[in-house]
């Protein structure tokens, strides 16, 4: 019983932080979370050494665009369909066809370029991730974000999200980093 008070203590503040600044809670969160997907993710690769860049890049990433870009979306969502008769259903939908696609493809442009690569280099890196990474978030993530979207509260559908983003993160930084591998491949022969 004595560690459960600490961590009532602490998920108290989390709460009260996101209550009072929730975009700056969330962001915070994200890029915490997003730099330890990225870090495991090297760590199951069996990296000696981190690639700091792509850490660093995770990190921004999650700082910048994490937080704020669900908040806002799940904002409008809640309000566009509040006291609609297939709200969850129209929810999950609208999250699935125009914010998956749209963060998707907002995430791997971004992350390439905040790892000092080019424009030129993270819209080829885009266009041969997005589809793929694409279909693999809707046949295995659908699920999990509608149970989100439909039975868990406005206010802490962000750690449910950060906590199914996290393990998505590592699947999505082990596959950019395929490709990394396959393109160094390619220039060196």
């Amino acid at each position: 019983m004595s560690l459960s008070k600490p961590l009532y203590t602490l998920f108290g503040a989390y709460l009260e932080q996101l209550f009072n600044h929730p975009v700056r809670t969330k962001s915070i969160t994200a890029c915490v979370l997003a730099t330890s997907a990225n870090v495991t993710s090297q760590r199951i690769a069996g990296a000696k050494q981190l690639n700091q860049q792509s850490v660093f890049a995770y990190a921004l990433f999650g700082l910048i665009f994490g937080g704020s870009v669900p908040h806002y979306f799940y904002q409008t969502v809640e309000r566009l369909f509040d006291n609609v008769r297939f709200k969850r259903f129209l929810s999950f939908l609208s999250e699935r066809l125009i914010y998956a696609p749209f963060y998707q493809a907002l995430s791997l442009y971004f992350l390439s370029l905040f790892e000092g690569n080019s424009h030129t280099t993270a819209v080829k890196n885009m266009e041969k991730l997005y589809w793929p990474l694409l279909k693999t978030n809707w046949r295995y993530l659908s699920l999990f974000v509608y149970l989100n979207m439909a039975y868990v509260p406005p206010m802490l559908r962000s750690i449910t999200t950060s906590i199914i983003s996290f393990i998505w993160v590592v699947y999505m930084a082990q596959r950019r980093r395929h490709l990394q591998e396959k393109q160094a491949a390619e220039k060196s022969t």
